[in-house]
């Protein structure tokens, strides 16, 4: 069930700015997690604070700094029915420093989307402290021993608007009155799904329903009769809505039967749906210097990538990107929200589809699109996406080599 959000202490790492002249600080941070809904459906989105109470680090120069030039970021650990890590972000908001003073508390917050129903546990993660005054400086701190203990338990049940429904199709092609597996995820619990036949924007004749367990999943049978159809979806409700379903995957009805004259032959031949996959030039990609003092945009390329859409259905795609923070030497980071991009995407001539670039601007560990066709009744083709990458390193980021990891996904 759920329980009150407790204060909890634990070791930490900080490694105040080179400036500074003083080692890392071993020290204990004092800490508090809290969210707006404690017990949250599957689907809702539920807002979660992380309250630094007492900081392990201090202000490591004898110079006091005014209000409102601090900005906090840092993660939340995520574990039980659903892993992972929370991003979460702080309002420039201070009181003032005394010099070699002890850093006031602070809130940072950010937001989970529930997937799984059950237990889900949060713990405070790794912050980073960022100053604003004269000069900018991070002193980043990390969890000595994670994760932290933890400091809320959300209880979530099933029910409710379930993010990310896909579908798949046992076979991509049939006779006329042949029948079709469908299997499918994401949905809402227990809710009735209808399957369906399309032909471009219409539904064909062809329907069966089927039932989503406990998790979201479903597996159905759908006999397709109608020529017409071209791809079949899954949906809840009582009509086609793509924000309850998912789908069009392709699905082609072959000719079938039929007498053939005397002194005839019928000739028969077939286009077999293929697959969307990616592939890239490589896996690395080495970013220029930049000097300690002065800071400024690390450039380089993102190793070329090459999309091929060979499914031949009515879907487009979407390829998405999102990155670390970038860890450094002795603990030393810069955030994930630093790296920007400027994408470009090429369309192969004679390809249905025409590829659209995502826009320039950051791509952070929240990710953003780097290229992405629409739908249409008949979709696929060759692309070629590439972008322009930039770190924005502050001017007295320790120095050494800052390594984050950039992960692509095509869907």
């Amino acid at each position: 069930m759920a329980t009150a959000s407790v204060a909890v202490d634990f070791p930490t790492h900080c490694i105040p700015p080179a400036i500074a002249g003083i080692p890392p600080i071993d020290g204990t941070t004092s800490a508090e997690i809290t969210v707006d809904n404690a017990a949250p459906k599957v689907g809702d989105t539920v807002t979660v604070t992380y309250t630094v109470v007492e900081a392990a680090a201090s202000n490591p120069v004898d110079l006091a700094l005014p209000a409102d030039i601090m900005t906090p970021t840092g993660k939340v650990s995520v574990a039980g029915a659903q892993s992972g890590d929370i991003t979460v972000t702080g309002p420039k908001k201070n009181e003032p420093v005394p010099g070699k003073g002890a850093f006031p508390s602070f809130s940072m917050s950010g937001t989970l989307t529930v997937t799984a129903p059950g237990e889900i546990t949060l713990s405070p993660g790794d912050y980073n402290i960022h100053t604003s005054y004269i000069m900018e400086l991070d002193t980043p701190c990390t969890v000595t021993d994670p994760p932290a203990p933890v400091s809320q338990t959300i209880t979530a049940t099933g029910g409710g608007q379930v993010e990310e429904r896909s579908i798949r199709l046992g076979a991509a092609s049939g006779k006329a009155g042949d029948t079709v597996t469908v299997t499918g995820t994401g949905f809402t619990a227990g809710a009735p799904v209808t399957l369906a036949g399309r032909s471009g924007d219409a539904q064909t004749g062809d329907t069966a329903t089927a039932e989503a367990d406990g998790s979201g999943s479903f597996s159905g049978q759908l006999t397709v009769n109608d020529p017409a159809t071209t791809g079949i979806v899954a949906y809840e409700g009582t009509a086609w809505d793509p924000d309850k379903g998912a789908g069009p995957q392709a699905y082609t009805v072959t000719q079938g039967g039929g007498e053939t004259p005397d002194g005839s032959q019928r000739l028969t031949s077939s286009v077999q749906a293929g697959t969307l996959s990616m592939t890239q030039a490589g896996d690395s990609v080495a970013l220029s210097a930049v000097d300690f003092g002065q800071g400024g945009a690390s450039r380089g390329a993102l190793n070329t990538v090459i999309v091929k859409d060979f499914r031949g259905g009515p879907a487009g795609w979407s390829l998405t990107g999102k990155v670390t923070d970038f860890t450094g030497p002795g603990g030393a980071a810069i955030g994930a929200s630093a790296l920007g991009w400027d994408p470009v995407c090429e369309t192969k001539s004679g390809s249905p589809s025409t590829c659209a670039a995502g826009s320039k601007g950051t791509v952070g560990g929240a990710g953003a699109t780097l290229a992405s066709t629409p739908d249409g009744t008949l979709t696929g083709g060759e692309f070629t996406v590439d972008a322009r990458l930039s770190l924005d390193v502050p001017a007295f980021t320790a120095p050494g080599a800052y390594t984050g990891v950039l992960t692509l996904t095509l869907t």
